[in-house]
C-alpha cells in the first residue's frame, strides 16, 4: 500500500476568534506547517493592522503565503488557489502536515472544494468608467448596482472595497456571477478536515475591541504613516481594510483619532458578520468549536486524531 499523504486541516472563523494560536500548536503537535489564507496578510508593511503572526509565532511553526506582496500589486483567488494548492504539494512532498488558515471564506472553500475562477479577463475601460461613477456617485451607488445583478456575491463584500466590487460587477458583465460562476476543478481537497472556531458574539465583539486597542499600542498608526510616506494611499486595495482607511482619515485632518479607532472597532465587527456568511454556524462541512473553551487545543487535537485513526484525513 502507498504511504497516505499528510492530512490537510483547515482552521477557519471570523477575525480575533483566536485562529492563529490554535493554528501554531497544532503546527508543533503534529509536525506541520501553516498556510495562509487571509487576503490582507499576504501584503508586506502590513503587520499589525492584518493581525498577522507574530516573530514568535513563525518561529515556532513555518508560515507560507505571508509578505509575498506589496500593498500596489493585485492579489486575487486564482493567485491565491495557485500557490496554496503548489504550497500544499510541496510540504506533503516533505512529510509536512499543512494547516490552511484563515478567514476569508471564498478563499477557503475554493480551495477545498477545487474551485476553478472565472476567466473574465480585466477590461480596463469599464474598470476607469466605474472608478469614475465611485468618485462621482460615491461607492455605495456602485455596490447597489452589484446587490441588484449579483446579490449573494454583494453580500460578501465591503461596499468600500470599490476594487472588488468593481471587479465582481466585471464578472457579473461576462453573464457569470462571481460566486456562481465556480466550477469544480477535482483539485479540491474533499477529505480535509475543517475546524470552525466561535465564540458568544458580544464576546467576540469585546476581543476585537481589546484587539484594536492592542493594535493601537502596538504602533498601528505609525504603520499607517510608515505606509503613506511609501507612498499607498489609505482606502484604496488591501488598505481599505478597517483601520487602515479610518487612520487615513484622522491623519488627513478629517476625524480624531478617537472616531478614528470607533470606527475601526465598528467595521471590525462588521467584518467579523460579513465572515460568518461564509462560514455558517449549520455547515456541516465545519467542525465547531468554542473558542473561549479552555481545553480547546485538546479538543481539536482528539477530533484530528480520531480522523487519523479511521483513515479519514488526506
Amino acid at each position: 500500500m502507498p504511504e497516505q499523504p499528510p492530512p490537510l486541516v483547515c482552521i477557519v472563523g471570523p477575525t480575533a476568534v483566536g485562529k492563529t494560536p490554535l493554528a501554531v500548536s497544532l503546527a508543533r503537535k503534529y509536525a506541520g506547517e501553516v498556510i495562509n489564507a487571509d487576503s490582507r496578510q499576504v501584503y508586506r508593511h502590513m503587520d499589525i493592522g492584518t493581525a498577522k503572526p507574530s516573530a514568535s509565532e513563525r518561529a515556532q511553526a513555518p508560515h507560507h503565503l505571508l509578505d509575498i506582496l506589496d500593498p500596489d500589486q493585485d492579489f486575487g483567488l486564482g493567485c491565491f488557489l495557485k500557490l496554496a494548492r503548489d504550497q500544499v504539494e510541496e510540504c506533503r512532498g516533505r512529510g509536512v502536515r499543512p494547516l490552511v488558515v484563515g478567514g476569508t471564506g471564498q478563499y477557503i472553500w475554493a480551495f477545498v472544494e477545487g474551485w476553478d475562477v472565472p476567466r473574465v479577463p480585466p477590461d480596463p475601460e469599464f474598470r476607469s468608467a466605474k472608478e469614475r461613477a465611485a468618485e462621482e456617485f460615491g461607492p455605495e451607488a456602485l455596490y447597489q448596482e452589484l446587490v441588484r445583478v449579483n446579490p449573494e456575491r454583494a453580500a460578501q463584500l465591503d461596499y468600500r472595497n470599490v476594487r472588488r466590487v468593481i471587479r465582481a460587477l466585471e464578472v457579473a458583465r461576462a453573464g457569470r456571477g462571481a460566486v456562481q460562476a465556480q466550477s469544480i476543478s477535482g483539485s479540491g481537497y474533499p477529505a480535509a478536515l475543517v475546524f470552525g472556531l466561535t465564540m458568544d458574539r458580544r464576546e467576540l465583539y469585546r476581543r476585537i475591541d481589546h484587539r484594536v486597542d492592542r493594535m493601537m499600542e502596538a504602533g498601528f498608526l505609525g504603520e499607517v504613516i510608515r505606509l503613506s510616506d511609501l507612498g499607498y494611499p489609505m482606502g484604496r486595495g488591501p488598505l481599505s481594510s478597517p483601520g487602515y482607511r479610518e487612520l487615513g482619515l484622522h491623519l488627513a485632518g478629517k476625524i480624531s483619532l478617537d472616531e478614528a479607532v470607533r470606527r475601526t472597532k465598528f467595521q471590525t465587527h462588521r467584518l467579523a458578520r460579513r465572515q460568518y456568511t461564509w462560514f455558517k454556524l449549520n455547515d456541516p462541512r465545519i467542525q465547531w468549536l468554542d473558542a473561549s473553551s479552555e481545553d480547546l487545543e485538546d479538543k481539536a487535537s482528539a477530533v484530528i486524531d480520531a480522523g487519523l485513526a479511521r483513515g479519514l484525513l488526506c
